[in-house]
């Protein structure tokens, strides 16, 4: 009895696993020949799948229909012009002799429509239609090219199809529709893509969050660490730019169908990451029921079905006849394939009959398939519902704050152990490991800034759905905690700031002044008198007008600059970093227009004239005063935040304006439109990615600002400008005017100015000097004699016209102890490379001047960067040539070693008395050779 137990519980299911895998193996494809529509006969595959199918389906009488189907298939096959029809699902019909109406519309018109006597074509499961009986109806009907001539050639082809098939059954004793089922159409092909695209645009966020929280976390000198943050790609603004990108489908317009499918690429951004299980999780709380098994119900609503298709159907008797004398025609394989697929079971890979194309029941709560109306069509995408939108968005916010704060404190802890294992340099990130708790508070309100708009959007929508109470009340209590917390933070920013001042209004002028637009087209440009610089006033111009100045007066005079306070940076860097040192408090203007474009986006939901023109009129503003005040500090984001993102959200919004229904566009067009909205969306995804990359090379460049050479020789010079770039932005500095181009006969009048021309008159050059070996040479006591004695060990030279004068009437000058006559010049025998070599290497020691001014943090720069850039294009060293050096043939770059704001002012005394006696001891040293 054992034995047998044990036999047929582990045996024999091991058997019908290698059974199975067996069969698996063992599958063959089956072929049928087929004619398409235009004439050319092929062999084809059974398990082929079709030009035109249908994916999910859902109830088109919204839940009234008197069966509950759990399957509804149809497809088009092209190659051998053939529809195939599958129905599953039961009913409470006692008995019911029906007909069926199947139709397919794409593009706003009616393409193909069919009436099918379910007795003529062998359906018998509906032949009169039975509660004892379950229904498995399964057809194939061919067709002629006359019947899909509606259909466009583009439909095959294009990603995204906008169209449905639908199947009306009508009950012959009444004469009334009794069901109505409705399915999307698919062609293969989508713009949908989130494995691919989402999973792209993930790894470049990463990229930039990653290199922005290294700027943020290198160094010791605080105003250094920020000059050096505020030029790395926001990802702020990276965030901002993909939920824009989603959100314009929160619009209530009927979108074409390929604009959602583009969107849901960027829903991560949003937070609303489809999960079946998290939604399914939160649909009794939200109010969403339903069995999402099936579609349909017993309905007890009266349906008027008065005239139109009944009239079609009952009206005329050759209609119905069509396809029962097609059937009658039909190859003996095509009845042969019906016969064999009666009975559908669930799909089963090692049948080449059946398929695995078809679409699921809807989703409860979801919009019928096949709409793509404002905001619930673009979550359909999703298989999100309306009312779960909110939730899911709260749901994942709060698993990536946990996120962020998890990977904070494993950095933090995986760098200390290792610096206990000396693997790192204990002194690495010291900054960053002994204020790491400053971070993680930091990170989790920068965190909250970036799912601002989102969250305030997606609770403004939960409002206007009118959800249920639970879902509401949450989203109620996270819009006042994000509204009245951020909003305070921010208020709270800028009084640090102005409460040790006054505003002032003063008068000022603005000025109309001749420029070129793009470099070539001229133009007039107001400039306000206040901004321009002295240089830039004898400039004439046009003409000006009247204007008033508003400005911040600081009662102290001395008190440092924004970017230069250490306290206010540490406590609110995370919101004014990135921004110039005149527009810091731009991120209150920044939260203020956020806030619009969510009212409009979220609470107007539904009214979709005040949404479109609304928001085109607050995006048309915000381009304007963007660009005036052009506030960040960084290039990258303001090409990113001022131009493209705003020039974006301007013209997205512009076309949208085409998909109002009072303007009925022929949906032809409007898909159009949306193709084009897509390339412009997708050109600035693309220009987000280069500047992410870029974004990256600069953050590397910043971490080796500690370094002497850069670990790439093509990049050298490009870091040394963005270095000077970055100071003399930090300062609040405008560029230096480019120089003006001369042409040739100008430039050549000038150089005559300044060089007259000389006459011409026999001379000549000396191109070079060589000293021959003398007699002389070959005594060892002359050789002796003017050799130099060695002071510090070595010998070096320097030719006459490199070195610094010698001090000959001083005591300590060695001419004095020669034999040689007081006018007589001492020289070498020979001259080696070895002495060049020690010269060189001597000359390529960095400047200690350079490295302090350069140390000290953007505040404490002086000079100019002429002075900089004769020690920086300094010769190659000989060093550079040994093992374990930088690239061969790259010039070594003072390194911008940091030191922390406190120790600046003694550090620079210390450094100023060494560079003293390093400049004396050298001067004695020239002197004794």
């Amino acid at each position: 009895m054992l034995v047998r137990r044990l036999f047929n519980e582990l045996v024999l299911p091991v058997l019908g696993g290698l059974s199975l895998i067996t069969t698996s193996c063992a599958k063959e494809t089956r072929y049928i020949t087929g004619t398409n529509l235009d004439g050319v006969t092929t062999k084809l595959a059974l398990d082929r799948t079709p030009a035109l199918y249908t994916g999910d389906f859902g109830d088109c009488l919204g839940g009234q229909s008197l069966l509950n189907v759990t399957k509804f298939d149809a497809a088009f096959y092209y190659d051998n012009s053939t529809i195939l029809f599958h129905l599953d699902g039961i009913t409470n019909i006692r008995n019911e002799s029906i007909m069926l109406y199947i139709s397919v519309e794409a593009y706003g018109e009616s393409r193909f429509s069919m009436t099918v006597n379910p007795c003529n074509v062998n359906i018998y499961s509906m032949c009169p239609l039975s509660a004892e009986q379950p229904v498995e109806a399964f057809a194939l009907f061919p067709i002629g090219p006359q019947q899909v001539s509606g259909i466009p050639q583009i439909a095959y082809e294009v990603p995204d199809i906008e169209g449905f098939a639908r199947i009306q059954i009508f009950a012959n004793s009444s004469q009334t529709e009794i069901g109505c089922f409705q399915a999307v159409m698919r062609n293969g092909n989508s713009f949908s893509q989130p494995e691919s695209i989402s999973t792209v645009l993930g790894i470049f966020t990463a990229v930039a969050v990653i290199a922005s929280f290294a700027t943020a976390a290198y160094g010791v000198s605080i105003p250094h660490m920020r000059s050096h943050y505020a030029h790395s790609l926001s990802v702020l603004v990276i965030f901002e730019t993909f939920q824009s990108i989603f959100f314009s489908g929160a619009l209530s317009l009927p979108w074409p169908s390929v604009l959602p499918a583009w969107w849901s690429n960027f829903a991560w951004s949003a937070g609303l990451v489809p999960s079946a299980s998290v939604v399914h999780s939160i649909n009794p709380f939200v109010g969403v029921s339903g069995n999402a098994s099936q579609v349909g119900g017993a309905g007890s609503t009266v349906i008027n079905n008065q005239g139109g298709l009944t009239q079609q159907i009952y009206g005329r008797s050759v209609v119905p006849g069509i396809a029962d004398q097609i059937f009658n025609r039909a190859p003996e394989t095509v009845k042969a394939t019906v016969q064999a697929l009666v009975k559908r079971q669930p799909y089963d890979p090692n049948n080449p009959y059946d398929y695995n194309w078809n679409g699921d029941p809807v989703q409860p709560g979801m919009p019928l398939p096949g709409d793509w109306t404002g905001f619930a069509g673009e979550l359909s995408e999703l298989s999100i519902p309306a009312p779960n939108a909110f939730m899911v968005g709260l749901i994942w916010l709060l698993v990536i704050l946990g996120l962020v704060m998890i990977l904070l404190v494993a950095f933090k802890y995986s760098l200390e152990g290792l610096a206990k294992l000396r693997w790192i340099k204990q002194d690495r990130l010291e900054y960053f490991r002994s204020h790491w708790s400053v971070y993680l508070t930091l990170a989790v309100l920068r965190t909250l800034l970036i799912a601002f708009f989102s969250i305030t959007t997606l609770a403004m929508f939960q409002f206007a759905i009118h959800g249920s109470a639970g879902p509401t009340a949450i989203a109620a209590v996270v819009f006042i905690i994000f509204v009245v917390g951020m909003g305070g933070l921010v208020l709270y920013a800028l009084r640090v700031r102005f409460r040790s001042g006054t505003f002032a209004l003063d008068p000022d002028r603005i000025l109309l002044r001749r420029g070129k637009m793009f470099g070539c087209l001229p133009c007039v440009a107001p400039v306000r008198l206040s901004q321009l610089r002295e240089e830039e006033l004898g400039e004439k111009p046009v003409g000006s007008l009247p204007f008033v100045r508003w400005h911040f007066v600081d009662n102290d005079p001395s008190r440092r600059k924004v970017h230069q306070d250490e306290p206010y940076i540490k406590g609110f860097g995370w919101l004014s970093a990135r921004y110039r040192l005149s527009r810091w408090w731009f991120f209150a203007l920044w939260l203020t227009y956020q806030s619009i474009r969510a009212c409009f986006l979220g609470a107007a939901a539904g009214s979709a004239l005040a949404q479109v023109f609304g928001l085109f009129i607050v995006d048309i503003l915000a381009l304007v005063i963007i660009a005036a005040l052009n506030p960040y500090e960084g290039q990258r984001n303001t090409a990113l935040a001022v131009w493209l993102l705003a020039l974006t959200r301007v013209v997205t919004t512009g076309l949208s304006i085409a998909f109002l229904p009072d303007f009925n566009l022929n949906r032809i067009i409007v898909t159009v439109i949306g193709v084009v909205i897509i390339v412009i969306q997708a050109l600035l995804t693309i220009a987000v990615m280069i500047l992410i990359i870029l974004g990256g090379i600069s953050s590397w460049m910043s971490l080796s600002r500690n370094r002497e050479y850069f670990s790439s020789e093509m990049l050298e010079g490009v870091r040394i400008r963005y270095f000077e770039h970055i100071e003399q932005k930090a300062m609040g500095q405008p560029p230096p005017p480019k120089p003006k181009s001369k042409s040739k006969s100008e430039s050549k009048h000038d150089s005559s100015e300044q060089y007259p021309e000389l006459p011409k008159e026999p001379y000549f050059t000396v191109t070079s000097v060589r000293r021959a070996p003398k007699i002389e040479d070959e005594d060892g006591d002359y050789i002796a004699e003017i050799s130099p004695t060695q002071v510090t060990g070595s010998v070096t030279f320097t030719p006459a016209a490199m070195r610094r004068a010698s001090r000959s009437a001083s005591v300590n000058s060695r001419h004095s102890v020669s034999s040689l006559p007081r006018g007589a010049r001492v020289h070498r025998a020979s001259w080696s490379s070895r002495d060049f070599s020690q010269w060189q290497t001597d000359q390529d020691r960095p400047n200690p001047a350079v490295v302090r001014r350069m140390s000290s943090g953007p505040n404490h720069i002086r000079g100019s960067s002429a002075n900089i850039d004769g020690v920086l294009h300094g010769q190659p060293s000989l060093n550079s040539l040994r093992t374990g050096t930088p690239v061969p043939g790259s010039r070594p770059m003072t390194p911008t070693k940091e030191i922390p704001e406190k120790e600046s002012d003694l550090e620079e005394l210390k450094e100023a008395e060494k560079e003293v006696e390093k400049d004396t001891e050298k001067s004695y040293l020239e002197d004794s050779q």
